[in-house]
């Protein structure tokens, strides 16, 4: 399987419920890779380091390590947890730079829905992010259920729907999903379902790399490309959808959002992004 290491994990923050949960994965994924998770929050005057989530409490939370047991910022395992405040009054061009200057390998965001609280991590905040980051990216949609337990950390990525076509090339999204679906230890079993929206004879065949513990399946739909995905990830409860994505296209898909950007809005499980 060609290479492919979630060696940096980015988190930006608004310390939101949905952020806690993003949070959840973000770290997850980082203690389970034992790499550095950078957790980053922008612009609230008011808030100190101290405010941020805290990797110790929720290691305990999850028994992997003992209550009196690793200081909060080094776990011995290999994960190193950063904690960065930026002040910027564009959060998207402040998370953009710290992003050249020190480039993840995979950024968690909660794409929220705004309330009558002062949010920056909406869907008008997280998607250009993601976009103009061009950085591999984990959406946990508004209302949507993750795989990871909050209480206990324990994994539930089961069932993995990746949307194929020609172009942009699946390829890479497909050694994503299997990465993530190994490094997080998914040893008893995960179904990836590739899914093309349009003809039979146009389904491309990247290669998909085999394993006892994976099963592979393909279905195709005709339609509306975002309306069939959402369907059959809907249909076979999936835990994840994966595609590849290149932002905008054309003049429709700059007033509508791209496929992408549309399918995070309305998905009820995670979304995993993998720029072409």
């Amino acid at each position: 399987m060609r290479e492919l290491g979630f060696k940096h994990v980015f988190h930006p923050s608004d310390f939101s419920k949905a952020s806690e949960i993003a949070y959840d994965h973000a770290l997850k994924i980082a203690l389970a890779g034992e790499v550095t998770l950078t957790v980053v929050h922008v612009n609230s005057a008011s808030v100190d380091k101290g405010s941020f989530p805290s990797a110790r409490k929720k290691l305990m939370r999850w028994q992997v390590i003992p209550p009196n047991g690793c200081v909060p910022e080094k776990i011995s395992s290999g994960l190193c947890v950063k904690k960065i405040k930026l002040t910027d009054p564009d959060p998207v061009q402040a998370i953009v730079r710290r992003l050249e200057e020190k480039p993840a390998c995979l950024m968690v965001l909660a794409n929220s829905r705004q309330d009558n609280r002062p949010r920056w991590m909406n869907k008008a905040v997280s998607e250009p992010i993601a976009r103009d980051s061009r950085t591999m990216t984990l959406f946990l949609p508004h209302g949507a259920r993750g795989f990871v337990d909050h209480d206990t950390g324990n994994v539930t990525l089961r069932r993995v729907l990746i949307a194929v076509d020609r172009k942009p090339d699946p390829q890479h999204a497909i050694y994503a999903a299997v990465k993530l679906a190994d490094l997080l230890g998914c040893y008893r079993g995960v179904t990836f379902t590739k899914v093309h929206v349009g003809r039979e004879n146009n389904v491309p065949e990247p290669l998909l790399p085999q394993d006892e513990r994976w099963s592979w399946m393909c279905t195709v739909r005709k339609g509306d490309v975002v309306t069939e995905i959402l369907s059959v990830a809907t249909n076979m409860l999936a835990d994840l959808i994966v595609l590849t994505t290149q932002g905008h296209d054309g003049f429709l898909d700059a007033l509508r959002g791209s496929t992408t950007e549309r399918i995070v809005r309305a998905a009820h499980c995670p979304v995993l992004a993998v720029p072409a």
